[in-house]
């Protein structure tokens, strides 16, 4: 089997294919006007039947200039995506996540209950901020969990990895799809989430369905199960344990250790004293859904309500304060999108803050805070790389005046499509896209400023563009076999990859089939964002 090329060779191939496009392609140009009105006010739009030729501008050593250029035109989504990156990082090595399942299991003892909650939390983690990788960490926990319950490896994949992705695909303010989508498509940053929280509740709701009835089957005929015999290995190794249950392994430090410390109680101190000098100058939020407008006191409450929690966990257990950073994280930034129109500097803001104050209160140094944050940063490196890649394209093609020309060559051959047949096809493209291209930055990045004015032209939504972008992009992560994520999960749980597709395949199907009927709202409703 002949490897797939890595994603930098595809980029670099199509950008070469680029600048012989623009000796090719005859040139041409549509006519743009900034939208002044509306959810989308402030972004430039193509004129619809404005097409029309100019003089040509074949590109040579262009190419390799054309890359620089594309760095410097996806600077702020670049700088983004490594602050966002570092800042998850640091969050991530104070184990206050895990700290955090591990109690809620310790909880709840109804099976039932176990599957819901732990597939509501990953859930929700995939759609607020695009928890992926960090899934495999949870695989060794969640999958003899599930198989000391008397299911299988199966569906402690069902109630980590593929409740994290199901989260992903329908994602309400993941900054790494949805956010960087919008950025790159000119709309107001996680506008329109509120039908993506629609579509977050059915797809989530579905799945857990789907699980629990899974796992009764299971339950009343373990032989059912395509890994029964597989799973024989964690049913050994559980009765190497006292417990029979290997969840309570590498607990958490004992109360004492995870006391706060002095660099706890100054983090708290710095960010109490921010959320009052905030309150104090922008009390009141704006909100604006649909055509309505309210104005109401907001920020105070909010940052009255952090200062009580965070003074309480900080007394019990500094691991629950930064917990209640994060949650308090993602509900500033909601008050921020919705009531002061933050953007990618601000949202960017806002999790670095978090990552300081999450490093501070896990006792770390201001030198380990910065290891942490590079070690984040340098992971995520590659996705910034290809988002400044694709951006030459961009470059390439609009100096090369073949851009509007493959926007009109697109709008005349789906003419007669409809709306509807549309945005099925920009699905169906994503998707395939997602299978050799597992990177939802990636696929973002190539795909968007194209798929983004093209959608002007037919006269569709570009956020229901970027929603065909996030289906396409997040059902097939599940089967794709160039996903690392996947392999990874697939490598811990000991299920061979064979034996996932050829069990998982159909029910994927059914996502992908309501995938496409949560499309159609976006393009026949008028929805708020949309």
């Amino acid at each position: 089997m002949k490897k797939i090329p890595h994603t930098f060779v595809i980029i670099g191939a199509v950008l070469l294919l680029c600048g012989v496009m623009t000796w090719i392609v005859p040139a041409g140009t549509f006519d743009r006007e900034v939208v002044t009105e509306g959810d989308n006010a402030g972004t430039e739009v193509i004129i619809p039947n404005s097409y029309h030729r100019v003089e040509s501008s074949p590109q040579t050593w262009h190419i390799l200039a054309s890359i620089v250029e594309g760095f410097k035109r996806q600077a702020g989504i670049i700088a983004f995506i490594l602050i966002i990156g570092g800042a998850f990082q640091i969050l991530a090595s104070t184990r206050a996540i895990e700290f955090g399942i591990k109690k809620f299991l310790e909880r709840v003892h109804a099976n039932r209950l176990v599957i819901i909650g732990s597939m509501l939390l990953f859930s929700l983690f995939g759609a607020v901020f695009g928890m992926s990788e960090e899934t495999i960490a949870f695989v060794v926990i969640f999958v003899p969990l599930a198989i000391s319950m008397g299911y299988d490896s199966i569906t402690g994949l069902l109630m980590v990895y593929v409740a994290a992705h199901i989260g992903f695909s329908g994602a309400i303010f993941n900054p790494f799809t949805i956010g960087i989508a919008q950025g790159l498509s000119g709309v107001p940053l996680f506008s329109g989430f509120e039908y993506r929280i629609v579509v977050w509740v059915i797809l989530t709701t579905l799945i857990i369905f789907f699980t629990l009835w899974w796992a009764s089957r299971v339950k009343k005929n373990p032989a059912l199960s395509p890994t029964y015999e597989i799973d024989s290995y964690w049913r050994c190794k559980m009765q190497d344990t006292p417990s029979g249950n290997n969840v309570s392994q590498n607990q958490e430090p004992s109360g004492e250790s995870n006391r706060a410390g002095l660099g706890a109680w100054i983090a708290f101190e710095l960010s109490s004293l921010a959320a009052v000098l905030f309150s104090i100058f922008y009390p009141k939020m704006s909100v604006t859904i649909g055509r309505a407008t309210t104005e109401f006191t907001c920020l105070p409450y909010v940052a009255g309500l952090y200062i009580i929690l965070s003074l309480l966990t900080l007394l019990k257990d500094r691991l629950y304060y930064i917990l209640v950073n994060l949650m308090f994280t993602i509900i500033f930034l909601i008050v921020g999108v919705l009531g002061y129109g933050w953007y990618i500097k601000e949202i960017a803001s806002l999790f670095l803050a978090m990552g300081i104050i999450c490093g501070m209160s896990g006792g770390f140094s201001a030198n380990t805070i910065c290891k942490e944050f590079l070690s984040g940063a340098k992971d995520i490196l590659s996705a910034a790389l290809v988002v400044g890649l694709a951006g030459g394209i961009i470059e390439i093609l609009t100096a090369g005046k073949v851009m509007d020309t493959i926007l009109f060559a697109l709008a005349q051959s789906m003419e007669g499509w409809g709306k509807g047949g549309t945005v099925s096809a920009m699905y169906g493209v994503q998707t395939v896209i997602n299978l050799f291209i597992p990177s939802g930055t990636a696929k973002a990045a190539l795909t968007m400023p194209i798929m983004a004015p093209f959608s002007d032209i037919i006269g569709l939504s570009r956020q229901a563009t970027i929603m065909a972008y996030q289906f396409g992009d997040g059902f097939t992560n599940m089967i794709t076999p160039t996903s690392a994520v996947l392999m990874g999960a697939l490598g811990v749980a000991k299920v061979p990859y064979n034996i996932w597709i050829k069990w998982w395949w159909k029910y994927l199907l059914i996502f992908m089939l309501v995938g496409l009927l949560l499309l159609l709202p976006t393009v026949y409703l008028r929805l708020s964002g949309f």
